[in-house]
C-alpha cells in the first residue's frame, strides 16, 4: 500500500487516472483520532493499493464536495470511478468488511 497527500488541486487528476483502489482519508492534524489513523492506517493489511490522505483543514472545497462530516472519514474509489463512504471504525477487520460492502455499491462519478 502506497500513500500520498492529495489536496483541492491534485485529488482530482490522481484519483482520475490512478489504476487500483485508493483509500481516501480525510483528517485534521489537531484530531487526536486522526493522528491514531495516520499512525494505524499504514500499517494494517488492508486491501488498497493507495492510501490517499487529505487535510480537511487546508483543503475545504474536497471537504464540501465529499460531504464531509466528521474526521477522519474516510472514501474508497477505484479505477478513476467513485464506489462511496467507509464508515467504519479503526479496526482493520471493519474497515475490510465496509471496504466490501462499498465495492458492492454502483459506481458513481467522482464527486
Amino acid at each position: 500500500m502506497q500513500e500520498t497527500e492529495l489536496d483541492d488541486g491534485t485529488a482530482d487528476r490522481f484519483l482520475l487516472d490512478t489504476p487500483g483502489t485508493c483509500l481516501l482519508v480525510f483528517y485534521s492534524r489537531t484530531c487526536g483520532n486522526c493522528q491514531l489513523a495516520r499512525e494505524q492506517l499504514p500499517q494494517m493489511n488492508l486491501p488498497v493499493d493507495w492510501l490517499c490522505w487529505i487535510d480537511a483543514g487546508d483543503n475545504g472545497g474536497l471537504v464540501q464536495r465529499y460531504e464531509v462530516f466528521h474526521l477522519p472519514s474516510m472514501f474508497m474509489a477505484r479505477d478513476g470511478v467513485f464506489y462511496g463512504p467507509v464508515d467504519a471504525r479503526l479496526e482493520s477487520w471493519d474497515i475490510r468488511r465496509q471496504l466490501a460492502l462499498a465495492e458492492s455499491n454502483y459506481p458513481a462519478e467522482l464527486p
